[in-house]
C-alpha cells in the first residue's frame, strides 16, 4: 500500500500568504518578498508530508491566487485587455483575478465561479478566437524542481484539458472542440518537459468528469487524451477525479492510457458499483479517495479498511477523496477546543496521520490487534453530547402548510408598492461595510477581555450611526447597519445558536486572499435568544428609510459549516431554518419591515448531476428558506441574496423560494443571468449586481448605467432594483463611497430616463 494526497491548503499554516499577498497589493513589500513567502509555505508542507510518509506528494498545488487561473496562465490563456496592459507577469495575473485600475489602464476581473460543490471559487478562463494556446509557464516545472532540491519527488498536479475546457468562457464563435488539437499540443509539450527535469508521475485533475456527461463530452474527453498519452514517455499519468462518480463512460475513461485512475469513495455514491459491474484495468493503479477533503470528522477506520480489501484492483493507494484545501490546516492551532472533542477531527495535517495509519493497517495480518484500530472503533462507539429533544420534537410537528406563504406573491408585491412608496429602481446595498482595522482591533479588544462588553457595544452603535449617515448623504433607498458587530456572516449566528462549536484559526480559503472559519455543527440546533433584533433596531431608530433586518439563511449556515455526518442535511436544515424563523418573527414583531435572509450559498451542496438535484436536495433546501418567511405578514418584505455560483439553471426553483425580492451576484459574469430571468418568467423583484465588490475598481456611473440598460431589456423595469453585487466587508472605504455614489448617480440618470421621475 503506498498513499497519496490529492492536493495541500495553501495559505500557510497561519495564512501567511493571505496577509504576504495583501502586503504586496499594498505596495508594503516586493515581488521577491511575496514569492520568498510562497516558497516557504511550499517548502514547509513538502516536508511536512514527507514526515507523514506520503508517498505521492504533490507540487503545483499552490496558487497565489486560483488553480485554474495558474493553468490558464500557463497556456497562455490570457485575454488581450490584460497583456496589453503592460504590467509584470505577475501583476498581469492578479490584474486577472482582482482587475486593474491605474495608470496603466483600467480593466474588470475575470468572472469567478463556485468550484464544482464547494465553498472554494475559480478564477473564469476566457478563450477569443485568435487565442493562441501554447506552453509559455514554467510555474509546474519550477515548482517540482524546487521540491527536488530539497530531497522530495512529488507528482506534479494540474488541471487536466477536458475540465479547463468545460470551465472556460468562450468569447467569440469558436467552442471547446475547436481549441482541441492546440491544447493537445501544449499538454504534450508539458510532459516532454516533465520528461525531461525526471518527474515519475503527474496528476491531471479532472472533475468535470463526475457531471452530466455526453457522448460528445466523451468523445471529447477520449479525443484530448488519444493526443496528449502517446508522449507521456517514462512519466506516469494519474488520472484524478473528485466530488463524484465517473458513472458516464466509465469503461471508457479507464480504459485509456493512464498509468493510475483517482476514483472518489467518499461523494462517487456509485464508485463501488461501478467497481463491482466493470471491474479495474490490470496494471493501472487505483488511487481510493477514502480520506474526506471536504469534512473534518475522524475516518472510520472499520469502514475504510473494509473497501480498501474489496479487491478490486491489483495495486491500491490509498488516498484523500480531493484536495485538502477545502479544510483547515492543523488541530495543533486549537488550544480551546477541549480534548475530548478534538479527538472527533482531523483537520489536513491529522489526515495525513489517518493515511499514514491506514497504510500500517492495511499491511497489517489483524488490523482489529492494532492499537489505532482499536482506539478509532472505541471512538465511534462513544456517544456525543448532540441530542435536543425538544428540538427534534420541533422539527418532527413541521407541516406542510409551514412552507407556504400567504397571500400569494402578486398580491403581496401589490401591498407592499403601497407600504413603502419607493422610487422606481429602488437603490440599496447587500448589507457589510467595510471591516476596517479599527472594527476588527476594537472587536479583538473585546474578545482578550481588554473592553467591556458595554464599551464594545457603544463602539459598534457609532460605527453604525456613522454608517447611516453615510447612506443618506448618498442617497441610498433602502438601508444597512453595516453589520460591524459580525465577523462572519455565518461564524456570527453560529456564535448565538446552541450546538455549534467554534475554532481560533481554522481557516480555509474560499478565493484569493480571502479565507473563511467555518463553524462546526455538534448537535442539535436552536436559538435561545434573538440575535439581531437589538442591532437593526437600534438602526431602525436613527433614520425615517426602511433598515434592512439581516440574517444569514438556513442552508447557508448549513452549506458553510463543517455539517454532522450522523443525521441528515435536510434534518440539520430543519433546524437551522427554526431557529432563524424566530428571529425573522421577532424582528417583525419590532418594526423591522423589510427583513433579507441571505441564501449566497444555495447551490453549493446541489448535486452534480442534474437527476439529483431535487430528490436530494432541492426539494428540502428551497422548503427550509420558505420556513423561515412564511410567517410574516404580507407587509412585510423578504429579500435574499445569492452569488458567485452559475444560477441560471436553477432559476425556477429560486422563483420557488417566494422570496419578495431577489439580489444576484451578475457583474462578472456579464449580466448572463438576465437571458435565464426573461425566460422562466421570473416574478420575483430582482437586483443583479451592477458591479463587482471584489475588485478595488471604481465603477463609472456611465458603467453603471450601461449595465441598467442591459438589465431593462430582459427584466420588467417595475421589478428591478440598483445594488452592488455583494456586501462590502472586504472593500476598503476608499473604493466603497465612490462606488456607491456613482450607483445612486447612475439609478437617478436611470430613473430619469426611463420615466421622468426626479428625487
Amino acid at each position: 500500500m503506498h498513499t497519496s494526497v490529492v492536493g495541500f491548503p495553501r495559505v500557510g499554516r497561519l495564512r501567511e500568504l493571505k496577509f504576504a499577498t495583501e502586503k504586496y497589493f499594498r505596495k508594503e513589500i516586493t515581488a521577491a518578498e511575496l514569492e520568498q513567502t510562497a516558497k516557504n509555505i511550499r517548502v514547509q508542507q513538502w516536508n511536512l508530508q514527507k514526515e507523514k510518509e506520503v508517498d505521492y506528494i504533490p507540487s503545483n498545488d499552490f496558487s497565489f491566487y486560483d488553480g485554474v487561473l495558474d493553468t490558464a496562465v500557463l497556456f497562455q490563456i490570457v485575454p488581450k485587455c490584460y497583456t496589453q496592459l503592460g504590467l509584470s507577469p505577475l501583476d498581469t495575473y492578479f490584474a486577472m483575478a482582482r482587475g486593474y485600475q491605474g495608470e496603466k489602464g483600467d480593466v474588470k476581473a475575470l468572472a469567478m465561479k463556485k468550484w464544482f460543490n464547494t465553498n472554494y471559487h475559480y478564477i473564469v478562463p476566457e478563450l477569443e478566437d485568435d487565442t493562441e494556446i501554447r506552453l509559455t509557464g514554467t510555474k509546474p516545472f519550477d515548482e517540482y524542481l524546487e521540491a527536488k532540491a530539497e530531497g522530495i519527488e512529488t507528482k506534479p498536479v494540474v488541471v487536466g484539458p477536458f475540465t479547463l475546457l468545460k470551465l472556460t468562457k468562450y468569447l467569440g464563435e469558436k467552442k471547446a472542440a475547436d481549441f482541441a488539437e492546440p491544447l493537445i499540443t501544449a499538454y504534450r509539450e508539458l510532459l516532454a518537459k516533465f520528461n525531461e527535469i525526471g518527474a515519475k508521475w503527474i496528476q491531471f485533475d479532472e472533475p468535470a468528469l463526475v457531471r452530466d456527461l455526453t457522448d460528445a463530452d466523451l468523445s471529447l474527453f477520449a479525443g484530448l487524451y488519444d493526443g496528449i498519452l502517446p508522449a507521456k514517455g517514462t512519466v506516469n499519468v494519474l488520472l484524478q477525479t473528485y466530488f463524484g462518480d465517473i458513472r458516464d463512460g466509465y469503461e471508457q475513461i479507464v480504459g485509456l492510457d493512464f498509468d493510475g485512475i483517482g476514483l472518489d469513495f467518499i461523494e462517487g455514491k456509485e464508485t463501488l458499483k461501478l467497481l463491482q459491474t466493470y471491474g479495474f484495468p490490470k496494471g493501472k493503479r487505483l488511487f481510493a479517495g477514502v480520506v474526506n477533503g471536504k469534512n473534518i470528522w475522524r475516518n472510520r477506520y472499520e469502514q475504510t479498511l473494509s473497501t480498501l480489501k474489496s479487491g478490486y484492483a491489483e495495486e491500491v493507494v490509498i488516498s484523500t477523496s480531493c484536495s485538502l484545501l477545502h479544510v483547515p490546516y492543523t488541530l495543533a492551532n486549537e488550544s480551546k477546543l477541549p480534548e475530548e472533542v478534538k479527538q472527533h477531527f482531523a483537520f489536513a495535517e491529522e489526515k495525513l496521520e489517518e493515511l499514514a495509519q491506514l497504510k500500517v493497517l492495511s499491511e497489517a495480518k489483524d488490523a482489529t490487534k492494532q492499537a489505532a484500530y482499536q482506539k478509532n472503533v472505541q471512538l465511534f462507539e462513544k456517544r456525543r453530547n448532540a441530542e435536543d429533544v425538544d428540538v427534534k420534537k420541533r422539527v418532527s410537528a413541521i407541516q406542510e402548510e409551514d412552507f407556504t406563504r400567504l397571500p400569494a406573491f402578486e398580491e403581496r408585491e401589490s401591498i407592499q408598492k403601497k407600504t413603502f412608496q419607493l422610487p422606481k429602481f429602488p437603490t440599496t446595498t447587500i448589507g457589510s461595510f467595510p471591516q476596517t482595522a479599527d472594527v476588527k482591533a476594537k472587536r479583538a479588544e473585546w474578545k482578550k477581555g481588554k473592553i467591556t462588553e458595554e464599551a464594545y457595544k457603544a463602539f459598534n452603535r457609532q460605527k453604525i450611526a456613522d454608517c447611516i449617515a453615510l447612506q443618506e448623504e448618498i442617497g441610498l433607498d433602502v438601508l444597512v447597519h453595516g453589520e460591524y458587530e459580525r465577523n462572519d456572516m455565518v461564524e456570527y449566528f453560529g456564535a448565538h445558536l446552541d450546538g455549534y462549536l467554534f475554532t481560533e484559526k481554522a481557516w480555509v480559503q474560499s478565493y484569493g486572499t480571502r479565507c473563511v472559519k467555518p463553524p462546526v455543527i455538534w448537535g442539535d440546533i436552536k436559538r435561545s435568544e434573538p440575535i439581531t433584533v437589538e442591532w437593526s433596531v437600534y438602526a431602525q431608530s436613527l433614520t425615517k428609510k426602511p433598515m434592512k433586518g439581516m440574517l444569514t439563511g438556513p442552508v447557508t449556515i448549513l452549506n458553510w459549516s463543517f455539517p454532522r455526518e450522523d443525521i441528515s442535511l435536510k434534518e440539520s436544515a430543519y433546524q437551522i431554518a427554526l431557529a432563524i424563523r424566530d428571529d425573522v418573527l421577532d424582528l417583525e414583531a419590532n418594526g423591522i419591515r423589510i427583513i433579507q435572509v441571505d441564501e449566497a450559498a444555495l447551490r453549493e451542496k446541489l448535486p452534480l448531476r442534474k437527476s439529483d438535484w431535487y430528490s436530494e436536495y432541492l426539494d428540502w433546501a428551497i422548503k427550509a428558506f420558505r420556513l423561515v418567511h412564511s410567517g410574516v405578514k404580507p407587509e412585510t418584505q423578504i429579500h435574499t441574496h445569492m452569488c458567485y455560483s452559475e444560477f441560471t439553471d436553477i432559476i425556477p426553483a429560486i422563483d420557488d423560494m417566494d422570496a419578495d425580492v431577489i439580489t444576484f451576484e451578475a457583474s462578472r459574469s456579464d449580466l448572463q443571468i438576465l437571458d435565464a430571468l426573461q425566460e422562466h418568467h421570473f416574478k420575483t423583484e430582482v437586483g443583479p449586481g451592477v458591479y463587482d465588490i471584489h475588485s478595488p475598481r471604481v465603477p463609472s456611473v456611465q458603467e453603471i448605467v450601461t449595465a441598467l440598460e442591459k438589465m431593462a431589456e430582459k427584466v420588467d423595469p417595475d421589478k428591478l432594483w440598483v445594488n452592488p453585487d455583494c456586501g462590502l466587508k472586504t472593500r476598503g472605504t476608499k473604493e466603497t463611497k465612490p462606488s456607491l455614489v456613482n450607483l445612486v448617480q447612475a439609478a437617478v440618470q436611470f430613473r430619469e430616463s426611463h420615466s421622468g421621475e426626479k428625487l
